[in-house]
């Protein structure tokens, strides 16, 4: 029974950080910290590296100090909370930069529909290059308009 539970609450925060994902870019990176993201959608610099990556690095250390609470503390929800951060943030990292910004020239070929409508929602929210007006949504819900055939 204690792995079901383990189980749910890795799911539950996982499908929970599509909204957290939501809620921080629209409202944090689109909000207080634009200085952090904006060059992600106006690339100002010649590095691989952007600023926007330090929000990557802000959830990695989230995902890591649950690690820390299971392991040192014995909070035994630390493990499944740390996980489902985790699990996010690679797919949210191999969906969105390796997926649609090819920071790896990899995946470059997809052509069913998911792919493209995923493809088609980050170009519509990238033709605003500024803090305003970007359409803000998820990786995973996306609108259904943008599957058309």
């Amino acid at each position: 029974m204690d792995v079901l539970i383990w189980i749910a609450v890795f799911l539950g925060t996982f499908i929970m950080m599509e909204g957290m994902a939501w809620f921080t870019h629209k409202y944090i990176m689109h909000g207080f910290l634009w200085k952090l993201h904006k060059d992600h959608h106006k690339k100002d610099h010649s590095s691989w590296w952007e600023r926007n990556d330090l929000f990557f690095v802000f959830y990695a250390l989230v995902s890591i100090g649950c690690f820390l609470l299971w392991k040192y503390d014995d909070v035994w929800i630390g493990l499944p909370l740390g996980l489902g951060i985790l699990a996010y943030g690679i797919t949210y990292f191999t969906v969105h930069d390796i997926f649609i910004h090819q920071r790896f020239k990899i995946f470059r070929n997809a052509k069913n529909r998911y792919a493209k409508g995923i493809r088609r929602a980050h170009k519509m929210h990238h033709k605003h290059l500024g803090k305003d007006d970007g359409e803000c949504f998820g990786m995973l819900f996306v609108p259904f308009r943008y599957f058309k055939k």
